[in-house]
């Protein structure tokens, strides 16, 4: 969901190329590997609170933190690295107890014998960066078919989860196709999403999510193993959520990441496959999109992958990219159109574009009508 205006606010207000660029080299020195120590130099001048603005926003605070955690602690700007420290034991608290949420959850939908996968969240990282702890995961992400979907909501609700408000209308339901689900109030609460689509109207959507199912694999935790995407539908949903997140305008560096991380793991055949596959599922341009913004952000690697990715958003200048992907607040103004964003995700293919063009009229006049807020 589009983040509000006010979330921006503070950010426009100031003028904070140098902290984008300090946020933007601290990710290129994560990813360049143990063996880098280099770091970007913290001059004064530099806004801790607009720093951690960007890290918080991006979801990479933990990523800055161990690219700081290389440097010589003299050259560490202490209240940023303070503010970091106490983000990273927020996101291991958090995550904790999304992974223990998770447990009960896989038990509950495992005895009604329903057909589920887990996506993205702590399970992921740990595949992804070896630390459950990389990003802050409030929410707990599983797909099921349509077909189990009612039954996946009764299992849910059996042990206290009950659907949400906001996403009981017709928008959510069918256009969504996912609703919130909560158990417990506050600070204890738990929140589950709960999808059986896999992309927002606006940009394409695999031609068979049920795929996901049928590729998953298990990961262990605590002893038991529980489904999660595989290797391959791992990077294609993260750079589906980074077309999500283009759409609505709103910053997607932590998915960047796990668009690089999913994607380093991976050889030149099974490069080749997951091309193959995206082709299939009617999603290349998706998935070339989010590579295009891995390498513009993080620089680019030299492989097949990266390669057919040059072409994506080659229109824009590299300032302008990077600025859609880790700070939307300042080109805001520049954005393309979305239906030209929809077009290039469509492969400039007239059929494709106009059903997926009719699709998203419809949500947008479905929203209009059942997402109006509530009168005096």
């Amino acid at each position: 969901m589009a983040l509000p205006e006010s979330t921006y606010e503070r950010l426009r207000a100031t003028d904070c190329a140098d902290e984008i660029a300090y946020v933007r080299a601290c990710l290129r020195l994560y990813f360049a590997g143990p063996a880098a120590s280099a770091g970007e130099t913290w001059t004064p001048g530099l806004s801790d609170a607009v720093v951690t603005d960007i890290a918080r926003l991006n979801k990479v605070g933990t990523f800055v933190l161990k690219a700081l955690s290389r440097t010589p602690g003299h050259e560490r700007p202490a209240e940023l690295f303070q503010w970091l420290e106490t983000y990273r034991r927020r996101t291991v608290s958090m995550n904790a107890a999304c992974l223990m949420d998770s447990m009960a959850i896989h038990e509950a939908l495992l005895d009604r014998r329903i057909d589920f996968v887990f996506l993205k969240g702590p399970f992921q990282q740990h595949l992804l960066y070896d630390d459950h702890f990389m990003k802050p995961s409030g929410d707990i992400d599983i797909l099921v078919s349509p077909a189990g979907f009612l039954k996946a909501r009764e299992a849910l609700g059996s042990i206290g989860y009950e659907v949400s408000g906001k996403s009981r209308s017709v928008w959510w339901v069918r256009f969504l196709g996912e609703q919130h689900m909560i158990r417990g109030k506050g600070s204890k609460s738990s929140t589950v999403d709960l999808h059986y689509r896999l992309q927002q109207p606006g940009s394409p959507s695999p031609r068979d999510a049920d795929g996901f199912l049928r590729r998953k694999r298990l990961v262990e935790i605590t002893g038991a193993e529980v489904p999660f995407t595989s290797a391959a539908d791992t990077l294609m949903l993260a750079c589906i959520s980074v077309a999500k997140a283009l759409f609505n305008r709103e910053p997607c560096a932590g998915y960047v990441c796990d668009i690089r991380a999913s994607a380093s793991r991976l050889g030149h055949a099974d490069q080749q496959r997951v091309l193959d596959a995206a082709v299939s599922q009617g999603l290349e341009d998706t998935l070339l999109l989010g590579l295009r913004a891995a390498d513009v952000l993080l620089g680019g690697t030299g492989t097949l992958l990266s390669s057919r990715a040059k072409p994506i958003l080659a229109r824009m200048g590299t300032e302008h990219r990077l600025n859609m992907v880790s700070a939307p607040w300042l080109s805001s103004r520049r954005w393309p159109q979305r239906r030209t964003v929809l077009w290039e995700l469509c492969g400039r293919a007239p059929v494709r574009y106009l059903s997926e063009a009719g699709w998203a009229a419809s949500a947008d006049i479905s929203r209009r009508i059942f997402e109006r807020p509530a009168g005096p």
